[in-house]
């Protein structure tokens, strides 16, 4: 195998693994994975806000997530909100709300959440 292989190999191996750990870290029974949450049904999910972004959406201000839990990515939209203290990449949440499909992306608006330690 040659050494540029070897070197891809082992960068794929190590996504794989930050993504079983973040699976085991945000695992409990009253949430789902991302994966397999149902759409159009209340869900509670957990997971690392990996970008936050302001995009305006008709004209109203909106702060957009993109949350990942190790099983798959969601989009998280506030509404009416330029900011949210403590609604940084990286920071870990618990959010609570309806999945739907807006433009193909899977999205919770306006969700409950609790920033995690």
């Amino acid at each position: 195998m040659s050494r540029l292989r070897r070197t891809l190999s082992r960068w794929a191996d190590s996504g794989d693994q930050h993504a079983r750990d973040m699976r085991r870290t945000y695992a409990a029974d009253d949430c789902a994975t991302i994966a397999s949450a149902p759409e159009r049904e209340r869900v509670h999910l957990r997971g690392t806000l990996r970008t936050v972004t302001l995009r305006p959406r008709g004209g109203v201000p909106a702060l957009e997530a993109e949350l990942f839990d190790g099983s798959g990515v969601i989009t998280v939209v506030w509404l009416g909100r330029r900011q949210i203290a403590g609604i940084v990449p990286g920071r870990s949440v618990d959010v609570r709300g309806r999945i739907g499909t807006h433009d193909g992306v899977r999205t919770i608006y306006n969700p409950r959440y609790e920033l995690l330690p």
